[in-house]
């Protein structure tokens, strides 16, 4: 059995030893984890966030394309989660707060309506913590149908909740860096968009600490 100063990743203890496979076990805890994947993960972590695309990534790690989409699925919905902590911990100093739709520049309003994003910001400090609203086919209407579309046009153009206190606040800034970070993903689906729109809260709020 041998014993390598390499703390434990569950409890820290500072003695693990190697197993046959590689990997290494907790001589307290007992628990088992493997250097080489954790060796992986932070590999990829720094790629993600460098915000390197998955082709990029694939090209400068030699890894499998399902591989690094895996992983940094997986990083956004951990952003995911720590900007809902961020949130629940400064929920109380919320501010401002704005309604958006987005539609990607490349489509036409009138055609795609259905593709209408629809979330609400909130500003705390420099900070934003963004909620998705209800979509377009939860609101209960039909698209194909004239009427209903020119109802949905109406809505989207006058059903707005907002409080702004500043004329250019910190939510229109992060709306305009959002709409930049978004523009390198193309075909983000509809179950994916929500944390797309948190990794670019992560990064936007990440930017505002460090400023």
């Amino acid at each position: 059995m041998i014993y390598y100063f390499m703390k434990c990743i569950y409890c820290e203890h500072p003695y693990t030893y190697i197993l046959g496979n590689k990997q290494r076990k907790c001589s307290k805890c007992k628990r088992k984890f493997s250097p080489k994947k954790l060796l992986r993960e932070s590999l990829l972590w720094d790629c993600f966030y460098r915000e390197n695309t998955i082709s990029e990534t694939c090209l400068s790690t030699g890894m499998h394309f399902v591989t690094v989409q895996k992983y940094f699925d997986n990083f956004r919905k951990q952003v995911a989660v720590e900007s809902d902590n961020l949130y629940q911990l400064n929920s109380h100093r919320i501010r401002d707060y704005e309604e958006y739709m987005y539609l990607p520049k490349t489509l036409r309003p009138d055609e795609h309506i259905e593709k209408v994003k629809h979330f609400l910001t909130l500003a705390y400090d420099k900070k934003v913590y963004n909620l998705m609203m209800p979509s377009v086919g939860r609101l209960g209407l039909d698209i194909s149908d004239r009427d209903d579309r020119k109802l949905l046009k109406k809505y989207l153009k006058y059903s707005i909740v907002s409080k702004i206190s500043t004329q250019r606040s910190t939510i229109r800034n992060f709306w305009d860096y959002f709409e930049n970070f978004i523009l390198k993903y193309k075909g983000v689906s509809d179950e994916q968009f929500v944390y797309y729109l948190k990794e670019a809260e992560w990064r936007f709020n990440t930017l505002a600490m460090k400023s």
